[in-house]
């Protein structure tokens, strides 16, 4: 007889990791040179945290995937290998011909598509253990702005559009990307990573242009499980990657955030830390142990989320928020890494037939 086919367990990961330099290649040199502390001290809290699928944003990502690449040999030479990997074309540092933020230049880091000095400055990555379905990707990121259903665009005091009709017409929605990822599991099973990195909703004006953008790439995602944006993904499926926003504290439109955790289509296992809780440095309106980000301006935030399909299993979930936070956490980023464990149920084999050990039909 037959063994039954064992349920698939996964640990799926976001960390705004903050590799980011001030050039293109010079992340990949100091990734090369195998003696940049910052590096270090990301592949020590991966060795520690140990993600089957994980999301990286903040990470530079040059057009080649030399860097990215550089960072997977680095990671397997740590002794924590991530085999496949996604990162295609971003909107970090894409030029978009048009003055963007109305300041009346263009060609500037904040005329881009999505901010950046260079093209893929401070991009997003996903690392994964198993293989990604790259012919089942399906890639908003160049969806235009005005184009998402239901979106809130930037005006002036006087009603027009911020800062020019003609910026709106080229103005993409995602500031790094938008993407569904399917991952390619045992027993045939697919998970479809929904990864995205939202603008920081500061650094504009009346018009709260970053606020309003960081708000409707959010929202992206519920229009997209809606059926707006072409058909929702098959379940199991998560929300991976930064909102840059907090449900209650700091700056942005807190009900896009708020509107996603709580869709019954998705479940928030509210992942916590103690380093988190002991960190809290003001006020707080939410709860600090919720927090992934320690920041000296604004304080410490929620604002990088973990949000499984509503028929996923959770077995765990937290933030690597040690309390006393070690020097290496600190060393790697101001973001923490946020982590979710959940559990596929076995593979259900096709009429007739029956599973192999492997979780395969035979």
């Amino acid at each position: 007889m037959a063994q039954a086919a064992a349920a698939t367990e996964l640990r799926l990961a976001t960390w705004h990791v903050e590799l980011s330099r001030d050039g293109p290649g010079l992340l990949l040199q100091d990734i090369a040179a195998g003696d940049d502390p910052q590096v270090a001290a990301v592949l020590a809290v991966l060795e520690e945290t140990r993600p089957d699928i994980l999301l990286l944003t903040g990470i530079d990502v040059d057009p080649g995937g030399a860097t990215l690449s550089a960072l997977q040999d680095a990671l397997e030479a740590a002794g924590t290998p991530f085999p496949h990997a996604f990162a295609p074309a971003s909107n970090a540092g894409l030029p978009s011909g048009a003055d963007l933020d109305g300041d009346g230049r263009t060609g500037e880091a904040r005329d881009a598509q999505g901010y950046g000095r260079f093209r893929g400055d401070g991009a997003m990555a996903l690392l994964s253990r198993y293989p990604v379905d790259a012919g089942g990707v399906r890639d908003f990121t160049a969806l235009r702005w005005r184009d998402l259903p239901g979106a809130t665009l930037p005006v002036t005091p006087e009603g027009d559009p911020f800062p020019s009709a003609a910026a709106q017409a080229v103005q993409r929605l995602s500031s790094a990307g938008h993407w569904a990822v399917p991952v390619l599991l045992p027993g045939g099973r697919r998970l479809t990573i929904l990864a995205f990195a939202a603008t920081p909703p500061v650094f504009d004006g009346p018009e709260d242009r970053n606020g309003l953008r960081a708000a409707d790439e959010t929202r992206l995602w519920l229009r997209m499980l809606d059926g707006a944006v072409g058909p929702p993904p098959e379940p199991p499926f998560a929300v991976l990657g930064r909102a840059n926003v907090d449900p209650v504290d700091g700056e942005g439109v807190h009900a896009a955030v708020r509107a996603l955790l709580a869709d019954p289509r998705l479940q928030d296992p509210a992942p916590r830390s103690a380093g988190g809780a002991a960190a809290a440095d003001r006020a707080h309106r939410g709860d600090p142990a919720l927090d992934t980000a320690e920041y000296d301006g604004p304080g410490n935030l929620r604002v990088d989320y973990v949000l499984p399909s509503a028929d996923l299993r959770v077995t765990g979930a937290g933030v690597h928020w040690p309390e006393g936070t070690a020097e290496t956490v600190r060393a790697a980023s101001r973001g923490r890494i946020v982590w979710v464990d959940v559990a596929l149920p076995p593979p259900q084999p096709p009429d007739g037939a029956q599973l192999d050990p492997a979780g395969g039909p035979r």
